[in-house]
């Protein structure tokens, strides 16, 4: 087949809302400058890029909406509390999209980020019937999991979930088993093939008693460098109207509340750091772009904060990228971010807890800075090593950002699983 005829259609739940959409987004254009039709298909749209809505109707997006909370109302009763309502989804209410016109005429069918809703285990389960290569982008777990997204230290997924620590009454039949023996059965299919961001979410997935017989490769996202590029550092902090002579960290989270995202350990910190170096505080600031729901967590910190709020402009957060002396993501469960992709990209060098595909993007000491997890106090010496060593770690940075996540690279080695998809299932 000749590549430069691929018909692609790409499924994700939102275009620009949170990283999977993001690099679904990334890839499509990628693959587009490289000759393919590209059709990306979302449930939520915004902006004004290529994606499509395939709820294009006000009746549509209600049923989308009600989908959407049944999905909630689903695990409402199992749920252990509030605080992790959206880490669990169980895929049991979804749209039917096996007749998509652009599905039906796709060579490869490919996923990403599917819960809230869009697509639910059985539709899943319907494409892999269709006969085509269904290519499916992991960016966390929950393909492999009884819900969850990320399952920390718990490796039940290995056998067949149950004893859920996201469900209130913890058994071995309660519903994270259900929901594991529905993706058993829905998922079993040589036309389903799997690619993860990162070399961590690839074992993960291997050892899973859903996906350990699937062909999986490890395929990280794109960027394209020609536009996160570095730029004048004074320019970007006139334009955002920032002091051209302080030190900035840079905090990026969806939402900076949540747990995962470890906001409390950059806290702690940055008050060891602080106590560390008391004649920079004054000229040390923290930058924090993200939604903020509890303030209170801010203000026992020394040092000024400035909160951005969302930023959804990709032109205005590479203007912060530029600003920032130093990235910091402290999250406990990470599979590839694009926020380190794009520092790095930009020429601001990241720190990072050494959790999930973090270690692969940060070479520690060359590039940043890895801290062992659930360390503040090595996350606070990581702040101390990298603003004394800004320079060299941004030139690494943006070298590796160059070298093994650039646009034509990424496309192409996705070109060749496709290819290599497509035979496999003309065999089947």
């Amino acid at each position: 087949m000749n590549p430069k005829a691929l018909k692609i259609v790409m499924l994700s739940y939102h275009n620009q809302n949170g990283g999977a959409g993001i690099a679904c987004g990334r890839l499509a254009s990628a693959l587009k400058n490289e000759g393919h039709q590209v059709t990306y298909l979302v449930q939520e749209k915004s902006g004004v890029d290529a994606a499509v809505s395939v709820n294009d109707s006000l009746l549509k997006k209600g049923i989308a909406w009600l989908r959407f909370i049944l999905e909630r109302l689903y695990f409402l009763p199992h749920e252990k509390d509030k605080s992790i309502r959206f880490l669990f989804n169980p895929g049991v209410f979804g749209q039917d999209l096996s007749q998509h016109p652009s599905i039906n005429s796709a060579d490869v069918i490919h996923l990403h980020w599917m819960n809230f809703g869009f697509m639910g285990i059985s539709d899943i389960s319907k494409l892999l019937k269709l006969g085509k290569p269904v290519i499916w982008t992991l960016h966390d777990m929950w393909a492999f999991t009884g819900g969850c997204h990320h399952s920390g230290d718990c490796n039940r997924f290995q056998i067949n979930c149950g004893q859920c620590k996201f469900v209130k009454q913890p058994e071995h039949w309660d519903v994270s088993h259900k929901l594991w023996a529905k993706k058993a059965v829905g998922f079993d299919s040589n036309n389903l093939k799997i690619i993860t961001c990162s070399e961590w979410l690839k074992e993960k997935a291997a050892a899973s008693t859903i996906l350990y017989s699937r062909d999986i490769t490890h395929i990280p996202n794109a960027i394209d460098i020609q536009v996160f590029k570095p730029g004048n550092k004074e320019q970007a902090r006139e334009k955002l109207g920032l002091d051209p002579h302080k030190t900035y960290l840079l905090f990026v989270a969806m939402r900076v509340n949540t747990p995962a995202k470890g906001f409390d350990y950059l806290s702690k910190a940055l008050e060891i750091w602080a106590k560390n170096n008391p004649t920079r505080i004054a000229q040390t600031e923290l930058l924090i772009v993200g939604g903020l729901t509890d303030a209170e967590i801010i203000h026992s910190l020394s040092l000024k904060v400035n909160v951005m709020g969302h930023v959804s402009d990709p032109h205005q957060m590479i203007e912060i990228y530029r600003a920032a002396d130093l990235f910091i993501t402290p999250s406990l469960e990470e599979n590839l971010p694009n926020t380190i992709m794009e520092a790095m990209a930009c020429g601001t060098p990241s720190i990072g807890f050494n959790t999930g595909g973090i270690p692969e993007m940060i070479a520690h000491k060359k590039n940043g800075y890895v801290a062992q997890k659930l360390d503040s106090n090595d996350l606070a010496m990581g702040i101390h090593w990298l603003l004394e060593n800004l320079s060299l770690a941004s030139i690494e940075g943006r070298k590796f950002v160059e070298n093994n996540y650039s646009e034509d690279i990424i496309s192409q080695k996705h070109i060749d699983f496709y290819l290599k998809s497509i035979q496999d299932v003309s065999q089947n």
